[in-house]
């Protein structure tokens, strides 16, 4: 199979579920892995967020009553690095609340009693719809590199890598500064937020992963000694 026919071929779709009922996630968790969808869960929203980054579903069901992270923090804070569609689920009705998850970010909105098959179908609507866009949704990056900004994937001729949302945040912010040498610190305050007070080399950490997953077309991405990072375009 070519590297153009494979840029078509839609993955086996991953869902995270993050609700702090236990009985609610396992019915909704057999639903969709009855439709063959792959399944992971988290039972509130600083699990869901670890759960996300660790393994960047298509889509997440979340909850927004929960402990330790509640989902309004969470679908923020999925949206500061990604795109995957969101289904928000949850016993809290009314316009302005739904309206209020909406302009967060969420795709779509259900209340609590709801119906799990309803909510497959809901799911895979909204799949379809993503999966119309992806013939846009290639950003290239090199020679025979291309990022899925729909799937936050590198396609390569030799394989499809998953990007974490920090190595794609730090890919789009580079993108979109091509040839600015962007500082550290300007990448820690973009990616990480003002209020980081780690070691400034994770970025160096993250931007060697990142260019382990670009391949031929890593050198894109030039360090500038004692300053910082910038992209260049691959001649």
């Amino acid at each position: 199979m070519s590297f153009e026919e494979r840029k078509y071929i839609i993955l086996t779709k991953k869902v995270l579920i993050v609700e702090d009922e236990h009985r609610i996630r396992e019915l909704i968790s057999d639903y969709f892995s009855n439709e063959h969808w792959i399944v992971f869960q988290a039972e509130n929203g600083v699990e869901g967020w670890y759960v996300f980054e660790e393994k960047m579903p298509d889509l997440v069901i979340l909850d927004l009553m929960m402990p330790e992270m509640n989902g309004w923090e969470l679908c923020r804070k999925i949206r500061q690095y990604s795109n995957v569609p969101i289904i928000i689920l949850t016993a809290v009705s009314g316009d302005e609340r739904q309206i209020e998850g909406y302009e967060l970010g969420a795709d779509d909105y259900v209340t609590k009693p709801f119906s799990p098959k309803v909510l497959v179908s809901k799911a895979e609507v909204l799949m379809r719809r993503v999966d119309g866009q992806l013939v846009s949704a290639h950003t290239p990056i090199g020679l025979d590199v291309v990022l899925n900004t729909l799937t936050h994937r590198l396609e390569r001729k030799d394989g499809i890598f998953d990007l974490t949302p920090k190595e794609y945040g730090i890919l789009q912010l580079l993108l979109r500064n091509k040839g600015i040498v962007l500082p550290r610190d300007t990448i820690l305050r973009s990616i990480w937020g003002a209020e980081y007070e780690g070691d400034e080399r994770v970025v160096d950490t993250h931007i060697k992963k990142l260019r382990s997953k670009m391949g031929v077309a890593a050198d894109c991405i030039r360090t500038v000694f004692g300053v910082g990072y910038t992209f260049e375009e691959s001649v």
